[in-house]
């Protein structure tokens, strides 16, 4: 009987692969690294690194605003170059105080101004449940009898409609305006019956709770003749109600519901009238420079012939190297950085000089940012799924302003916000007792233009986490 024979042999192929030098590895590490572990970084590298020295920082301000990295970003869209010189400065002209250390969760924020009502325990029950509640853009999609039962479920409460809306009334009344709302129609009544301009208020409000399909579907030149307003009156009224915001739980970013996280945002932006401010948030990181006293020990050391005055110059050169190596990347991190979001500014302007409304929001791939700034697609990635922004509106994560886009029937291109939009305004209308299914949201949505499959409206339901037609019954 035969047995298994096993032979070895040996097989040579040649590959071709590309390493990364110890100065570009290094680069890619630092460039990796948000706002605070940079800090941490640079102060680990001056103590172990007596080749180090420390800078104090001197922010120059002008009387026209901040230079530097925040320069002012006039035509910022016109004859944009990506691969300029970019002076470091650390000023920031922006409204308001700004938190640079831990930031509270949006969830802890809301649980603060509720304990700050003078509430019965379980009406405090009721609220804290209410806002573990509500979603990423800090609204409500629960209806209050799924809430009903619920807290029964879950929390053994006990409780009825009316106590469930009377808590409700009063989160709707913290800050920011517009949270806790149950649809983004009514997020924005209650931020104009709260911050709404005095001029045309009655006008804006009658828009958005009259004619809020006309409203999100664009379909404004017909409202002057509905609301029997001039064009110059109800053009000013748009223009106030876009600047609302429409994700009034955003302003921590991806933070919401996360306890005690810490975000500490990588830029400062900040838009006063047509101009758009951006600089880096770098005031805490130390600026760094070679020690001179090593550069002259270096220089009396190579004058010896003695050996052990040549090890002593070996030593001190790679000191020396290793800190201009460490310097360079900081420096090369700083302008790939702001380089990048300055081009994410040119992309998205309307977006930021239109109060961070998700539909004037572009189309917008890495690719992009990689071909105005000329870095690879890869180094473009590492910024943007890493980095935040602070912004007037709050927190953001560079990748949220990354989306695919919507090709119209009139063979535009949108930003597929502007289509969950749409499609979250057909929703939040629907009639709850004959909820529309997802065809009907394809034919409703085709009606507006935007050509997508069934499947592919079904997909985006869920992306904005609403259930199916069946689900939203009452």
């Amino acid at each position: 009987m035969a047995r298994n024979a096993f032979t070895q042999t040996q097989k040579q192929e040649q590959t071709l692969t590309q390493t990364l030098s110890p100065q570009q590895l290094l680069a890619v590490q630092v460039l990796e690294l948000t706002t605070m572990e940079i800090e941490d970084r640079v102060r680990s590298e001056v103590m172990d690194n007596p080749a180090l020295e420390v800078v104090e920082r001197e922010p120059e301000m002008h009387e026209d605003g901040p230079q530097g990295e925040a320069e002012l970003m006039r035509d910022i869209d016109d004859d944009y170059s990506g691969n300029e010189d970019i002076p470091v400065s650390s000023g920031y002209r922006g409204g308001g105080d700004f938190v640079y250390g831990e930031v509270l969760s949006f969830s802890d924020i809301l649980l603060e101004q509720l304990g700050e009502l003078a509430l019965s325990p379980q009406e405090r029950a009721v609220g804290e449940y209410i806002i573990g509640s509500l979603d990423e853009d800090g609204l409500l999609r629960k209806d209050v009898a799924e809430l009903e039962d619920e807290l029964l479920i879950y929390n053994n409460v006990m409780t009825c409609r009316d106590e469930i809306l009377k808590v409700l009334a009063c989160i709707q009344g913290f800050e920011p305006a517009g949270v806790a709302a149950r649809s983004l129609q009514e997020s924005l009544l209650l931020q104009l019956e709260r911050n709404g301009r005095e001029n045309g208020l009655e006008l804006q409000k009658r828009i958005v709770r009259d004619y809020y399909d006309d409203f999100v579907s664009k379909r404004w030149e017909q409202l002057p003749a509905k609301l029997g307003a001039s064009d110059e009156e109800c053009r000013d009224a748009i223009a106030d109600i876009v600047r609302l915001n429409p994700r009034p739980g955003a302003s921590l970013g991806e933070s919401i519901g996360v306890n005690h996280q810490q975000i500490i945002p990588d830029f400062l932006l900040d838009v006063v009238d047509d101009n758009v401010y951006v600089s880096l948030n770098n005031s805490n990181v130390p600026e760094l420079k070679v020690s001179d006293d090593f550069m002259q020990m270096l220089d009396e050391q190579l004058v010896s012939s003695a050996p052990e005055q040549k090890n002593a110059a070996l030593f001190l050169k790679q000191k020396i190297d290793a800190a201009k190596g460490f310097i360079n990347a900081v420096r090369q991190r700083e302008n790939t950085m702001l380089s990048t979001m300055r081009a994410i500014v040119a992309k998205q302007k309307e977006y930021f000089l239109n109060g961070g409304d998700e539909a004037f929001l572009k189309p917008m791939i890495l690719e992009d940012i990689a071909n105005m700034t000329g870095y690879d697609i890869s180094t473009i990635s590492r910024v943007s799924s890493s980095k935040y922004v602070q912004t007037p509106w709050g927190i953001t994560l560079l990748k949220y302003f990354f989306s695919e886009g919507v090709r119209l029937e009139d063979g535009t291109e949108q930003s597929v916000y502007e289509l969950f939009a749409v499609l979250r305004g057909l929703i939040e209308n629907e009639d709850k007792r004959n909820p529309l299914t997802d065809q009907a949201l394809q034919e409703l949505l085709a009606e507006r233009g935007y050509n997508i499959a069934r499947r592919t409206v079904a997909k985006y339901r869920e992306q904005l986490h609403l259930p199916v037609a069946r689900l939203r019954k009452l």
